[in-house]
């Protein structure tokens, strides 16, 4: 990377130190820096791949625009892509982020929920697999962002000749909604390998809270074994981090009559509507459908990453979460009752450190932040009974963006959705028509006060925005 004048090297250089990527030495010249060798991540001796043979499209299930252009292959990162455009196209393209295609070499690459609103409305889209699995957000964005870079050239190399397009719009879900928010922020444009300014953004059942994720799913299972163990004696102590002993079955014992288990809701036992209290705080405080939404199958998926270290199963190299200085509550009185203040007072506490996702001089940090720096149109959706990317994330969304003068462009809604990512094609559609009509029209839409501690919890929170769904507590008829 070449720069132009000393003032970016000392920048740069300033970067690296921080990011530990050098040591400085003593004496008093510019050039006493020594490199230190970086602690190799276990990403970094992971490979993946890309089986080619499901790059095509799959003919019997593509609906409509027969005349579309659609192509495929695999770019020199070795991400698998998909893009497609319409024979009638208006010349803006959307990137579309996949969410979290677990731990296995192989590299997927899928088509958009919305797929079919896209080309009806003119819109080319284009999906890249990523080149890495596990949770590798940087990847994500730098990966969807060559993507867009090289659609004008795919297009020659495939025969059809386009103008570039005149509006790059992101959207995406869960870890793709991370990948999307992150994508449009201020720190991602500035430090970023490959460069895109896009123009709107919609992230849906999104990981826009960033690593709180991983703050939050580190405090929900050291309390919930903690939890256990004062029930029940015999339920074993969490003694050390990461936990060789955690216990999802003696957890499930204490907590559940019937574990949940498919569609199926659990059915909990009388100590274990405490444990559900004490993640209704921490997944985003009193709202409709937390409760029910504790009942989930989630519950196992959650439960699920107890006992880990902080690395994000590889993706940083030191451990980023803890629970130090967490209160635990199991009601809604701020004052902590002598049960509460037993529980925080004999829990294993844990120091997160958050240098681990530290600046880099390379490029984009190991996980992106979402500082709510940006200054594009964005129409968030955040589930409200979803447990394992808890309605928390827009909250602090929120809080970050009004604190760094981009709350005006920031709408969110909240869905009555039970699940993770379980939107209608309306929600996601009406999103974002809404985003397009923002950007291009200057109408800005309707949205949810996320931060409205009364609203949320109203029995009618999300309403307005939520498509009806069965089996569901229904909304007072306006």
């Amino acid at each position: 990377m070449d720069f132009p004048s000393g003032i970016r090297t000392r920048s740069l250089l300033a970067g690296l130190l921080a990011a530990g990527l050098l040591t400085a030495c003593g004496g008093d010249s510019d050039n006493d820096y020594t490199e230190t060798p970086e602690p190799q991540r276990q990403q970094d001796s992971r490979t993946f791949a890309v089986n080619e043979a499901t790059l095509p499209f799959d003919e019997a299930g593509v609906t409509g625009h027969a005349n579309a252009s659609r192509w495929w292959g695999v770019r020199p990162s070795g991400a698998g892509y998909r893009i497609e455009v319409p024979e009638t196209w208006n010349g803006m393209l959307v990137m579309y982020a996949h969410g979290y295609r677990g731990e296995g070499q192989e590299l997927t690459v899928g088509n958009p929920s919305i797929r079919q609103h896209f080309l009806d409305e003119g819109y080319a889209w284009a999906a890249s697999s990523y080149s890495t699995n596990y949770y590798d957000v940087r990847t994500g964005v730098e990966d969807t962002n060559e993507l867009a870079l090289a659609f004008n050239d795919i297009a020659e190399d495939n025969g059809r000749s386009l103008a570039a397009p005149t509006k790059i719009y992101i959207m995406g879900g869960s870890m793709g909604g991370h990948v999307t928010a992150a994508a449009i922020e201020e720190e991602t444009y500035q430090t970023a390998n490959n460069k895109v300014q896009y123009n709107g953004a919609v992230p849906f059942c999104g990981v826009v809270g960033d690593t709180y994720e991983f703050d939050y799913l580190t405090r929900a299972t050291l309390a919930a074994q903690h939890f256990a163990h004062t029930v029940d004696p015999n339920a074993p102590p969490l003694e050390a981090f990461p936990a060789t002993n955690f216990d999802v079955a003696a957890i499930n014992d204490v907590v559940w009559s019937t574990v949940p288990q498919g569609a199926t809701l659990g059915v909990l036992t009388e100590e274990g509507e405490k444990l559900q209290a004490l993640f209704r705080h921490l997944t985003g405080g009193e709202r409709p459908l937390a409760d029910l939404g504790f009942r989930t199958a989630l519950w196992g998926t959650v439960m699920g990453t107890g006992g880990r270290d902080g690395t994000v199963n590889g993706i940083l190299t030191g451990d980023l979460s803890g629970n130090a200085g967490v209160e635990y509550q199991f009601d809604n009185d701020p004052a902590l009752t002598s049960e509460e203040q037993a529980f925080n007072d004999t829990i294993l506490r844990v120091e997160g450190n958050p240098a681990a996702n530290g600046p880099r001089g390379d490029g984009l940090r190991w996980i992106p932040v979402i500082n709510g720096e940006f200054n594009v149109p964005v129409v968030s959706l955040q589930g409200l009974g979803d447990l394992y990317v808890p309605f928390e994330h827009g909250k602090i969304y929120r809080e970050r963006a009004e604190a760094n003068g981009s709350g005006g462009w920031l709408v969110q809604r909240a869905i009555r959705s039970l699940s993770h990512c379980d939107f209608t094609l309306e929600e996601q559609e009406t999103a974002f028509d809404d985003m397009i009509n923002w950007e291009q029209n200057s109408i800005v839409p309707d949205g949810d006060d996320f931060l409205d501690a009364a609203a949320v919890a109203n029995d009618d929170f999300g309403c307005q925005f939520s498509s009806s769904r069965a089996g569901l507590p229904s909304c007072t008829p306006p």
